[in-house]
């Protein structure tokens, strides 16, 4: 489970820095021989931008979502068994397992082993599920779930066949209940990939995340097809702290808080992963192939962009930052990582882009390589409320299941012109600018009281307004209409302003949302 906070919008980074690391883990090779059989592509930046361009604008585009089936008790996870049966799995967090058909609708339960599932915490259960490449001939599965007596972080292998459930590797978990990852998934060179969270508590009490020799904080990467020595996986000899002194040889990435939800990118291999923050930052992370092995997600040195906890900090460190953040303010609270579109029915709307949400806000955030090294981004719509997991059919069609409610929905996009439009106008000297915004009314009711919401770049703060009621948190701000210009009748515009200082990024918003809806940036 995601573990609750308020938090809210908009930061994006275009790039990751790199400096030379103080600790250098080995070179990893493209492929291993003891490597289970793999299949991915990848595609070009001149053909990424191609796509791109061929797109609408995200601000052009609305997520609607439709309840499919009710009734489930805290479901959190979701696989979609690529065998023709078009069913649905879903995980309940009491340690049960339910079976959705498009047809025939919510059935029976289809694996119990609430006998080995500690779900005493709010954050502890079963909570993450991932279906062996060969499931439609092995029917073997793999559960992750916090473990009957104390809560540690265990991965296990289920046979449908038996019923019976073998724990593989298990994680020590027991003094805070909150923060255990267990998203797995299987990469696209057939090995399992897992999640867990820094131990919990806040702040990084045990100092996990820049730690190597804990799993806590840590995404894994092991062989669950084969058995080493005592241990019931093998770990790859390409991982990337395989021989170093002290070092837990599972560890793929690390520097995570709880990145509970991640997935892997079927047609390039790349891995986004959601991680949810302290209180200032949810953080979006995209890290392709080739940057993964050994990749410093920054905890708990940086939340976000910024700096957490300086003495976790080590100079010549690489620090993978992330491309999208938002703050806490506007009603988020927990990130919950989602999927890249990959099916054909919103292909002309959407393919090739990462969708995500908030467990608090319900906010939609889709994120689309732009070809330039950099990210489109734009919030286009809502989820049900407290959305916990994202999943793909084999056709790549999305599904989400939302929490205490306990439905399933099929998600879907249509096209929508952005109902408005804002100019900005800029003027700069020093440490200082003014900004001018002329908001228009491009749709056809008119608006009666607006709220404008948008995001500073660090380090910018608000020192005067016109024509507004503004007001700024963090690095968020919103504004109001004054009394004199609260309506904006379809076609037609307001102007308002503010002066801003700032400490040498003078960025201007890139995105902003006039009564809830995002608008359109331009003349």
């Amino acid at each position: 489970m995601p573990g609750k906070r308020w938090a809210a919008p908009v930061l994006l980074a275009l790039s990751l820095p790199l400096l030379a690391p103080a600790l250098t883990p080995p070179a990893v090779a493209a492929s291993s021989s003891s490597a289970p059989a793999a299949s991915s592509s990848v595609a070009g930046s001149g053909a990424r931008a191609s796509r791109a361009a061929a797109l609408p604008p995200l601000e052009e585009i609305n997520t609607v979502t439709t309840q499919v089936a009710s009734g489930l008790r805290r479901p959190v996870a979701i696989a979609a068994p690529d065998d023709g049966t078009n069913r649905l799995f879903i995980v309940e967090k009491r340690g049960t397992v339910r079976v959705y058909h498009p047809t025939t609708g919510l059935g029976q339960t289809i694996i119990d082993v609430t006998a080995s599932v500690d779900e005493s915490d709010n954050e502890r259960g079963l909570l993450g599920i991932a279906l062996a490449p060969d499931f439609a001939r092995s029917q073997v599965l793999y559960l992750a779930y916090t473990a009957l007596p104390d809560g540690a972080v265990t991965l296990g292998r289920y046979r449908m066949s038996t019923g019976t459930l073998e724990p593989l590797l298990s994680q020590e978990h027991s003094q805070f209940g909150n923060h255990n990852g267990t998203q797995i998934a299987f990469g696209n060179d057939g090995y399992l990939y897992m999640s867990i969270g820094d131990g919990g508590g806040a702040g990084d009490p045990f100092k996990s995340g820049q730690r190597l020799d804990t799993l806590l904080g840590k995404i894994l990467r092991v062989d669950v097809n084969r058995k080493c020595g005592t241990l019931a996986y093998c770990v790859p000899q390409n991982n990337p702290f395989v021989g170093v002194a002290n070092a837990r040889p599972e560890i793929w990435m690390y520097g995570g808080r709880n990145p509970w939800r991640f997935s892997i990118d079927r047609a390039d291999g790349s891995m986004w992963i959601g991680d949810v923050g302290q209180g200032r930052w949810e953080e979006i992370n995209h890290v392709k192939t080739g940057r993964q092995a050994g990749a410093n997600l920054g905890w708990s040195c940086y939340e976000g962009f910024e700096v957490f906890d300086q003495a976790q900090c080590r100079s010549g460190v690489t620090y993978t930052k992330p491309v999208f953040t938002y703050s806490p303010y506007t009603g988020g609270c927990a990130v919950t990582g989602g999927e890249v579109y990959r099916g054909a029915q919103y292909a002309n709307l959407v393919g090739g882009t990462y969708i995500a949400t908030d467990y608090c806000s319900s906010d939609v955030w889709a994120l689309r390589e732009d070809g330039r090294g950099g990210y489109l981004k734009a919030q286009i719509g809502e989820m049900p409320t407290q959305v916990t997991a994202f999943a793909h059919t084999p056709a790549g069609e999305l599904y989400v299941v939302n929490d205490l409610p306990g439905g399933l929905h099929r998600v879907a996009f249509e096209r929508s012109a952005p109902t408005c439009r804002v100019k900005v106008v800029t003027q700069g000297w020093g440490r200082g600018m003014t900004v001018d915004l002329t908001i228009t009314n491009t749709g056809t009711a008119p608006v009666d009281g607006w709220t404008l919401t948008f995001t500073l770049a660090l380090g910018q703060t608000v020192t005067s307004d016109w024509n507004t009621d503004l007001t700024q948190g963090s690095n968020v701000v919103t504004a109001s209409n004054a009394t004199h210009n609260g309506a904006i009748a379809p076609g037609a515009s307001v102007t308002m302003g503010y002066l801003v200082s700032h400490t040498g990024d003078a960025a201007l918003p890139s995105m902003f949302a006039l009564n809830g809806d995002t608008c359109s940036i331009g003349a």
